[in-house]
């Protein structure tokens, strides 16, 4: 099966305008980004997909390939739902433009789970070591069946422990003895898939979590996981920028 990455990246994010083109130890994040996918062997190409001049002109000027698309998306699978209706590979992944700290691994993981031919999206999830991202509601926790198959999604804390969380704070839920399992947002797409996802009306559940990954559930999509031992951190702010900006000198 032929592979294609798509990065969606956009210029006027709410909270930190510009985050594409912000530095990170000297490199524009969106630079990162695509460095780290290019790595990924599973897949033929890299694009990013955006909707700022500038953006476009930068990735350019480090030797990447970009393509210029509509301001009006709602969300980022939105805009590479648009490159991947003049792309013909079998699947479409989607590497957001604000996680440099994706690895190759990571896309090759994503794109091998649809090698089951049950599955119509891959995606990552991981373990959490930290109690304070189970009860934090931009964690989103995952749950799925014996097979690998996702059943929910949710900023809640899911599963919920009755008999372990006498009380849902940190210091409630210290000392973990069992797993939970927070979402990693990286989706391979069946093509056709990501085609008939983006046609479909935002569901239910997905406007109660503002999660989109719901529509595909609610809608019979199957999404098979992944567990994966790499951690990633997106850049909503400045502050996260700081934050991994120390990350990476201290592992250098």
């Amino acid at each position: 099966m032929s592979a294609v990455i798509v990065i969606p990246a956009r210029y006027a994010s709410t909270r930190f305008p510009g985050k594409p083109l912000a530095l990170l130890n000297g490199i524009p994040v969106i630079q990162h980004v695509y460095q780290n996918s290019k790595g990924a062997t599973s897949a033929e190409a890299v694009l990013v997909a955006t909707d700022s001049e500038t953006i476009f002109e930068k990735v350019l000027s480090f030797g990447g390939r970009a393509v210029m698309t509509s301001a009006g998306h709602v969300s980022g699978t939105d805009r590479v739902a648009e490159i991947a209706r003049s792309l013909s590979c079998d699947i479409i992944v989607n590497v957001q433009g604000d996680e440099p700290l994706i690895r190759p691994e990571m896309i090759d993981d994503a794109i091998g789970l649809l090698s089951d031919s049950r599955a119509d999206i891959g995606t990552l999830v991981k373990a959490i070591e930290r109690p304070q991202e189970v009860v934090d509601p931009n964690v989103v926790k995952a749950v799925f069946d014996l097979d690998g198959f996702a059943l929910f999604f949710s900023r809640a804390p899911i599963p919920y422990h009755r008999d372990a969380w006498k009380e849902l704070s940190v210091s409630g839920i210290q000392g973990l003895s069992f797993k939970v399992y927070k979402h990693v947002g990286i989706y391979s797409y069946r093509r056709d898939i990501l085609l008939k996802l983006t046609s479909m009306r935002p569901s239910v559940l997905e406007e109660i979590e503002k999660l989109e990954q719901l529509r595909a559930l609610e809608n019979g999509i199957k999404i098979k996981v992944k567990e994966t031992s790499w951690e990633t951190v997106g850049i909503d702010t400045p502050r996260d920028l700081e934050r991994v900006e120390r990350w990476l000198n201290l592992s250098s």
